[in-house]
Order: C-alpha cells, then sequence, then structure tokens
C-alpha cells in the first residue's frame, strides 16, 4: 500500500470517501421511501382496524395512527438504507474509484 502521492511524492494523503457518502444519501432516500411507500399500503388494513376501534379513538385517531405508522416505517427504511448504501459505497471506494487525493498538489488516485 503506497502511502505516498505517486505524482508528487508528498505523504500528505486525504481518503476521499466519495462513494460511501453517494451511496449512504441514496440509501437513506430510497430507503426513507420504501419505508413511507409500505406503510401507507398497510395503511388499508390499518384503516379497518381503526374503524372497529372507532368508538375508542375515533377519526382522529386513524389519522395519528396512519401517520404515525408512516414516520416509523420511514425512519426505520431509512436507517436501513443508510448503512446499506454506505457499505456499498466503501467497496466502490475500495475497488473502482480514486479514493485518495493529494493535500500538496490536488491529485486524486486508488490506493490498492
Amino acid at each position: 500500500m503506497t502511502n505516498t502521492c505517486p505524482v508528487c511524492a508528498s505523504d500528505r494523503i486525504l481518503p476521499r470517501r466519495m462513494g460511501r457518502k453517494a451511496g449512504t444519501v441514496t440509501g437513506i432516500a430510497a430507503g426513507t421511501a420504501s419505508g413511507i411507500a409500505g406503510a401507507l399500503s398497510g395503511a388499508g388494513g390499518g384503516a379497518v382496524t381503526g374503524l372497529q376501534l372507532g368508538r375508542i379513538a375515533g377519526p382522529p385517531g386513524m389519522a395519528l395512527g396512519t401517520l404515525s405508522g408512516a414516520l416509523i416505517g420511514g425512519l426505520i427504511g431509512g436507517a436501513a438504507g443508510g448503512v446499506t448504501g454506505a457499505q456499498i459505497g466503501d467497496e466502490l471506494d475500495r475497488r473502482v474509484l480514486d479514493n485518495c487525493e493529494c493535500l500538496n498538489c490536488g491529485h486524486t488516485f486508488r490506493r490498492d
């Protein structure tokens, strides 16, 4: 593993982690959308149950239950998507992308 820039031989090397950053953001967005969609697709069953329990909670209870289910689904989906995206991004950084930048000359290169 090289610890110096191949252009100027500087040892001031910074890891870029571009794949990890992009993977995390993409994973969070996709996971959140998927979690919300999954929670809302189950809202039909929740609405039926809410109607049956309407004597206790009424219409506001149904609306609150649907909203909180979508929120929790979005949070869980976003967290899972972010972790998965970060792992995929790490692999991209390691195997494909120029994962290092020289702070001296600005050259980007892949450290094996």
